[in-house]
Order: C-alpha cells, then structure tokens, then sequence
C-alpha cells in the first residue's frame, strides 16, 4: 500500500495545491461532523437544502471541488457561514 507521502512525490503536488487539498478536507469533514451533530441524514439535508441526495453525497467524498454556491446551499440552512480567515504559518 502507497503512503500518502510517496503518492505526492510522484504527483509533484505543490505546497499551495496540497494546502487547497487540505482545506477542502478540513470543509468536508467538518461540514459531515455539522451534519452528523444534527442527527440528519444526507437525505434529510438534501430535503432541507433543496438539492438531491447525490449532490450531498458527491461532496462528502470529494469526487469534486465543491462549487461555492453548493457550499451555501448546504451551509446556510445548517445554520453556518462560509468566513475568510488567515491561515496559520507553520514554524
């Protein structure tokens, strides 16, 4: 089995692009863990946020980059909001 560390090595993945990777990571598991708190199922957030189930699903498993407007479809009727920070600098 490939470690993940030998995998990026061959994809010559960037710091920048490894930073986006990690950032849509960092959304998706907390959106399912947002999601998973509230006791509803990908239906069930489907219903709420007026798409289908399969979107819901395609996004907690990255098959894709979530597009901005799918993110606040699902997010606002969470009761969330998508905010600009500053990244941390790591020593």
């Amino acid at each position: 089995m490939s470690r993940w560390k030998d995998v990026r090595k061959e994809l010559n993945i960037t710091p920048e692009e490894e930073n986006v990777i990690e950032l849509e990571k960092d959304l998706i598991r907390t959106m399912v863990a947002i999601r998973e708190e509230q006791g509803l199922s990908q239906a069930e957030l489907a219903s709420k946020c007026n798409v289908k189930q399969p979107l819901i699903a395609r996004m907690e498993k990255a098959v894709h980059s979530p597009q901005i407007d799918s993110l606040l479809k699902v997010l606002v009727p969470l009761g969330y909001k998508l905010q600009i920070v500053p990244m941390e600098k790591k020593s």
